[in-house]
């Protein structure tokens, strides 16, 4: 198939609705033939001269801006509002080459509200970072009325390999094991420090390379800056002893095993059990593929997504205390404090008090 038809059929099940969410495939063998995608999402309009895709349809409403800073790097930066429940698919054509390595860093806010009151409401952050080798189908979930920006910073071996020497990949930890692996897919919380600081500036990069000449130079250190600081937070970090070996079938579920746990963080931990069922998989499987793609357990994924929330609301609003604990899902104030603790070092008290 030429890579002509590939995109027709590709177009055909643009925002096809499937288990509330509205699918959004789009090929990436490589960040040219993801650029082409994306112009054909529909009422798209492409700027070439600024190197941009502007789009404002039913669904989404949002601007990619990308770059080839040298041979062996892109970025594609994105800014977007979700109108609808969408899952974004990364597709492939095997008839097509690939090999390039997608890492991307989002930081997506929406109003997370306990009560009518205009104190029960606070404006929170969700942040991640995904890394996925060439050929990983890889399904990514945006929900309805929260915005957003994420970076895919689009790379091959060869450029990583030249850039980032001083970073010791061979060792037991670090990102080496996963690369030699059979896993297309890995995805952490917000641990990378100093992140959101870095992104911004890079962010600012692109916005002021609209009004001048294109010039790479401060672009590329910022670049190789940021995902140099991933790496090196990476190689300290322990990997898994078992990396499981896993197919596209089921990075899909856990996709979907992670949305089940975002949409019920309200509540305690729903059990493994049920997950497993929803998503088709045994909890054995389950439990290891997890593991394996996330770096944590359901449960501990569940907890410390519970915890950053909350810390989150602590410091960016007057929602109560005891509201905090039963919003995410704690029968009394005193467990939760015992808990965030626990996480944090400091009581929850004691970050409203600073």
């Amino acid at each position: 198939m030429s890579p002509s038809k590939w995109d027709k059929l590709v177009q055909k099940y643009f925002f096809l609705y499937r288990d509330g969410f509205f699918e959004l495939p789009y090929l990436s063998n490589s960040p040219q033939m993801m650029i082409e995608s994306l112009k054909n999402i529909p009422q798209s309009i492409h700027k070439p001269l600024e190197q941009s895709i502007y789009s404002n349809n039913p669904f989404c409403r949002g601007i990619v801006r990308y770059r080839e800073i040298e041979d062996g790097l892109w970025i594609l930066a994105t800014n977007i509002e979700i109108k609808q429940n969408i899952i974004a698919k990364a597709l492939y054509n095997e008839m097509e080459s690939s090999d390039h390595y997608f890492l991307s860093f989002s930081v997506f806010e929406y109003e997370f509200s306990v009560g009518t009151s205009v104190t029960d409401r606070a404006t929170v952050k969700s942040i991640g970072w995904t890394f996925f080798k060439p050929k990983t189908h890889v399904s990514t979930y945006f929900y309805k009325d929260t915005a957003g920006k994420f970076c895919n910073f689009i790379f091959n071996k060869n450029w990583a390999e030249r850039n980032f020497a001083d970073i010791k990949l061979g060792s037991k930890n670090g990102i080496e094991p996963f690369i030699n692996s059979k896993i297309g897919f890995k995805s952490w919380l917000d641990i990378v420090p100093n992140s959101q600081h870095q992104f911004k500036e890079i962010w600012k990069t692109l916005e002021t390379e609209q009004k001048e000449p294109f010039g790479n130079s401060i672009l590329k250190a910022q670049t190789v800056a940021f995902i140099s600081n991933f790496f090196k937070t990476i190689a300290d970090q322990k990997t898994p002893e078992k990396l499981e070996s896993l197919n596209n079938k089921d990075y899909s579920n856990l996709a979907k095993a992670e949305k089940i746990i975002l949409a019920n963080l309200n509540l305690p931990f729903i059990g493994i059990e049920k997950i497993a069922s929803e998503v088709l998989l045994s909890p054995t499987k389950l439990k290891s593929n997890f593991k394996s793609t996330f770096g944590l357990s359901l449960l501990q994924y569940h907890k410390e997504k519970n915890m950053l929330l909350a810390k989150q609301l602590l410091e960016n609003s007057r929602i109560q205390i005891k509201n905090i604990a039963i919003a995410i899902g704690y029968e009394s104030a005193s467990k939760f404090s015992a808990a965030f603790k626990k996480r944090f070092s400091i009581l929850p008290s004691e970050i409203r008090n600073t």
